[in-house]
């Protein structure tokens, strides 16, 4: 297994500190599988997809500029 060294902000760190009963580097650990899982979900609908990112950029645009509508 490979080592990995993370920072955190002081303040995280101090409320880590009081629940030393938690191992905290499997909450790291789970939480880099359950992205990566999340990833590989994401590049399966993608790669059937045939969008290119420029449709996909004007959509994004679209939708923001809808919801700065909705807020104005």
């Amino acid at each position: 297994m490979v080592n990995m060294t993370l920072s955190v902000p002081e303040d995280l760190y101090k409320e880590m500190a009081k629940h030393s009963e938690i191992k905290w580097s499997e909450v790291a650990r789970r939480s880099f599988e359950l992205k990566v899982r999340e990833l590989h979900w994401m590049d399966k609908v993608l790669e059937r997809s045939k969008l290119t990112q420029k449709d996909a950029e004007r959509i994004g645009h679209g939708i923001k500029r809808q919801v700065r509508k909705r807020f104005e």
